[in-house]
């Protein structure tokens, strides 16, 4: 889906693609697009039979123009900021930061991320999701171009402050883009929330997958500014392309707050598995090039090759576990758990684990990365569908505020294990090791995926005895009736 072909457009690219995933809501749920939708009952309004099949079969233009623009935002954002991985380290620690620092580099991404996302997950409706989309996606590829430049300021307190200063202004920008996405996403495809995140986590991955090695080659081959001024212009140049075409979506400002949806003891453990997920995943910014280069001597365009495995996997797995999660609802639970206790086992191995005796080799370190990326849609896809649906179960009313508020929850969890995976993986990976490092995040998932089945398991047993309790109810007042008739 990232490239053209010969006779296809943009358009055709990415209707062919998610028309494989979507089961399409009724014609009541689209948004409106100014065209009255045929009905689905074999024939259209006009009596033709087979052409409200074929209609309802196909997007509304409104529908494929926020396709559009949420995957733009997810290939580029994601591009930009997985090209640190390769080579920042390394360029970091010529200009004086340890490893530490470096880790708290990355760290502070996520530790403004957080912040940002509670203030527009809150203020969404407020500031307007077009206006946040677009503002968003400019500042962000404005210092990603920025960002290239650091090379030329001088070593020591002045280049670390830069690297700050820059890292949280992008930060800011990217989750006012990725609230404002999510948010429409979930507002334009009401009855697949899933299946379409899912499968624009494609583009994420697509932009994780090109990211590292594109960076590593345009490193080797140009130096430093290069990779940055690339990307960042492609970001730049998808602006005016999402002001002309991203729909505007009104909304009534919303009764409810954060502390009363996290408050929710479901919504608790979901954000506690957030949290764990993306502390897992950031461990690996700062530590595993590192790693790789020492253990296996490989030059930095091959070290991006390694990272290829985490993010293929997760972008090829991602749409299916959507496309499962909607039409299997009652497999979320399930698939969220098996995905932590997998991610567990994965980072158990990744070093591996002194314990263990297993030898570490590069073939077994990227088997592992690729199962870690399936674990990873197989728990991320369905947890905003069920942080949503209890979220309307416990009285949040439908519309783009209550959107907003659980794409800036989602946001902020997912930020801060982003803060403390880097800043703890730099200094532990300092203190003793990658191998015995990655085993602490694997105790972690460990953890998260328990205490979640734990819960299911509990939720599944309080149900079925309110089941229980209502038939013998149900039971004692038919017999009372039966009797007061004799």
């Amino acid at each position: 889906m990232h490239y053209s072909r010969p006779g296809s457009s943009v358009h055709g690219i990415l209707q062919a693609g998610i028309l494989e995933w979507l089961p399409f809501p009724s014609p009541g749920d689209l948004p409106n697009s100014g065209t009255e939708p045929a009905t689905l009952h074999g024939q259209a309004g006009d009596g033709t039979p087979g052409v409200a099949m074929e209609t309802s079969r196909r997007l509304s233009r409104e529908q494929i123009f926020v396709l559009i623009s949420a995957a733009s935002i997810n290939l580029g954002s994601m591009m930009c900021y997985s090209i640190l991985g390769p080579f920042f380290p390394k360029e970091a620690e010529k200009k004086g930061a340890s490893n530490t620092v470096i880790g708290m580099i990355f760290g502070c991404y996520a530790l403004f991320d957080f912040l940002a996302s509670l203030v527009f997950g809150k203020y969404l409706v407020h500031i307007g999701a077009k206006f946040m989309f677009v503002a968003g996606m400019f500042v962000s590829g404005a210092v990603t171009v920025l960002f290239g430049l650091l090379d030329q300021v001088p070593e020591g307190p002045v280049f670390i402050a830069m690297c700050f200063l820059l890292r949280i202004t992008d930060a800011v920008s990217f989750e006012a883009a990725i609230t404002a996405s999510s948010s429409i996403l979930a507002k334009a495809f009401p009855n697949n929330v899933a299946t379409v995140l899912g499968s624009l986590e494609t583009f994420s991955g697509l932009g994780l997958v090109l990211g590292p090695p594109l960076g590593g080659f345009l490193y080797q081959s140009f130096g430093y500014e290069v990779p940055f001024i690339f990307l960042g212009c492609i970001v730049l140049l998808m602006v005016p392309l999402n002001m002309c075409i991203l729909p505007n979506y009104e909304s009534d400002k919303g009764k409810h707050s954060f502390w009363k949806l996290i408050t929710l003891p479901k919504v608790a453990f979901l954000s506690f598995v957030i949290t764990s997920f993306s502390s897992c995943f950031g461990f690996l910014d700062p530590t595993l090039s590192l790693f790789v280069l020492e253990k296996f001597s490989l030059p930095a365009g091959y070290v991006g090759l390694v990272f290829l495995g985490l993010a293929l996997s997760y972008a090829i797995s991602s749409p299916l576990v959507g496309l499962l999660s909607d039409k299997m609802p009652h497999l979320r639970k399930w698939l969220l758990v098996f995905g932590n206790l997998t991610l567990a086992g994965c980072y158990m191995v990744l070093g591996p684990a002194p314990f263990l005796h297993i030898k570490s080799q590069l073939w077994l370190l990227v088997l592992m990365l690729v199962i870690n990326g399936i674990s990873a849609g197989m728990s991320l896809i369905p947890i905003f569908p069920e942080i949503l649906t209890c979220a309307h179960e416990n009285g949040f009313e439908e519309g783009l505020s209550t959107l907003g508020l659980v794409s800036g929850l989602f946001g902020a969890m997912w930020s801060v294990g982003a803060f403390v995976g880097p800043t703890l993986g730099g200094f532990l990976y300092e203190k003793i090791g990658f191998e015995w490092a990655a085993a602490l995040q694997g105790l972690w998932a460990l953890t998260s995926g328990l205490v979640m089945g734990s819960f299911y398991l509990l939720e599944h047993l309080r149900r079925r005895r309110r089941s229980e309790l209502q038939n013998i109810l149900g039971t004692e007042e038919r017999t009372a009736l039966l009797s007061d008739e004799r």
